[in-house]
């Protein structure tokens, strides 16, 4: 049977705590709480960052298995996080660099989550370096600067409403990464 997805499960809840107990007894939180859907803000908050991160770690990994060059696949990585910058209605996911930057100071689980994403994004570029001959401090060094730097370009993409600092960011990469 195929896993209910949280509309689902708020809208099954809400049918029955309806049934159970009509309409004017059956409370948001109520239904909420049952569902087992986030339970504030800061609880939505930390599962839209990992379920942002978990996307993006699959579109990282997609991109450098395209090419054994660590500099081309994460050229490519760019490239296409780039496209969803030509319209504003195909950005995907949420920016975590916005999030963190909001947050880190004053929200103490967010900045954990986001610096968890941050951590796992930059774990699959310094791999891919390292099996591209990189040393591992270069390559760990290098994975922070680029992750850095995509973040930045999203900001500046956004701020923009272009793609053109991500396809300059994309444009670098070869003078960075390089042994």
């Amino acid at each position: 049977m195929k896993k209910a997805n949280a509309r689902d499960k708020i809208l099954e809840t809400a049918s029955r705590r309806f049934q159970l107990q009509g309409y004017h007894a059956t409370g948001l939180n109520q239904i909420i709480k049952e569902s087992g859907s986030p339970k504030g803000k800061e609880e939505l908050a930390i599962h839209a960052v990992q379920y942002t991160n978990k996307y993006v770690q699959v579109q990282i990994k997609e991109s450098l298995n395209k090419s054994s060059d660590a500099a081309q696949a994460i050229q490519y990585f760019i490239e296409e996080l780039s496209k969803q910058f030509e319209h504003e209605e195909s950005i995907a996911g949420m920016p975590v660099g916005l999030l963190a930057g909001e947050t880190a100071l004053i929200n103490e689980p967010l900045r954990e989550v986001c610096y968890a994403a941050f951590q796992d994004w930059e774990k699959l570029f310094r791999e891919k370096m390292i099996e591209s001959g990189f040393q591992e401090k270069q390559a760990g060094e290098l994975a922070v600067v680029i992750n850095c730097m995509i973040e930045g370009g999203i900001l500046r993409s956004l701020t923009e409403k272009t793609s053109a600092p991500l396809q300059q960011i994309q444009q670098q990469i070869p003078v960075l990464v390089r042994k």
